[in-house]
């Protein structure tokens, strides 16, 4: 703490805080952290995994029977939708310019009311309608992507294609360690006084609190989760609407950010 609060009192700000512990002595101020900084320059490193390529933004509609045609068998789908404004490019990131590779998509097209002032400057700026919804790929190359310039998922996209589809879960609110957790209860007869009580949290005196992550009641859902490697069943360009198989996270109406699955050595490569 005493080093921490020399970094902080001389000009060096944050850089007190990175210094090696064995030179705690010979920083008096601002005239060290200076040293420092030009012994070893801080570099801003981005730390984001890499899409197997450019994504799109949907709407969940809902779930349905889809029956193949091939085989008459029942296939459980969820329904996705696009809404007026579709998906469109609003900016390009390189690496010269903003220290990485990356494609910024908006989604949802609404009224100039709903935006701010910066946020319609930089829709401007790329020939965007305004829209709502705003995220990024990372990609390794961004060659071939401009702004301004539409989506198709029917052109990105075909049928059997797999994706990662990642979105907001529903919520379900504070519940307990069994529905949680998937706990096992206890007896519910022969004398048994607990039932769905949590139990022991820990030891006593070793180690005499309870360790950081323990499994325990609390707000259950309402985060963000990804399903990996759902198969596209049909694509309906009529419709505007696609079929995917399996559930995807949240309710209808739910964001979903829909992207090619990623399959190390394939489509990312191995490092």
């Amino acid at each position: 703490m005493a080093m921490a609060a020399v970094g902080i009192g001389g000009g060096g700000g944050a850089l007190g805080l990175l210094a090696p512990r064995r030179r705690a002595a010979s920083w008096s101020g601002a005239g060290g952290a200076t040293a420092a900084a030009r012994r070893r320059p801080l570099v801003a490193v981005v730390r984001a995994s890499y899409e197997a390529g450019v994504g799109v933004m949907a709407t969940k509609v809902g779930m349905m029977t889809y029956f193949d045609p091939a085989t008459g068998k029942p296939v459980p789908v969820t329904v996705v939708g696009f809404r007026d404004g579709g998906n469109v490019v609003t900016q390009v990131k390189t690496a010269a310019t903003d220290g990485y590779d990356a494609v910024q998509v908006g989604y949802h097209g609404v009224r100039e009311e709903k935006l701010t002032r910066p946020e319609l400057g930089h829709l401007g700026k790329a020939g965007a309608p305004p829209l709502r919804h705003l995220q990024e790929f990372r990609l390794q190359s961004v060659d071939g992507y401009d702004p301004g310039q539409p989506l198709d998922f029917a052109d990105m996209f075909k049928e059997g294609d797999l994706v990662d589809i990642s979105g907001k879960s529903i919520g379900k609110g504070f519940q307990g360690g069994i529905k949680r957790h998937n706990f096992k209860r206890g007896l519910m007869t022969h004398g048994s006084k607990s039932h769905r009580a949590l139990g022991s949290i820990g030891a006593g005196t070793t180690p005499g609190r309870v360790y950081k992550g323990k499994k325990m009641p609390g707000r259950m859902g309402g985060t963000k989760t990804k399903i990996r490697k759902l198969k596209i069943v049909k694509i309906d360009n009529d419709l505007k609407v696609v079929m995917i198989k399996g559930a995807v996270p949240g309710k209808p109406g739910n964001l979903l950010r829909i992207a090619p699955a990623k399959i190390v050595g394939k489509n990312i490569p191995k490092n």
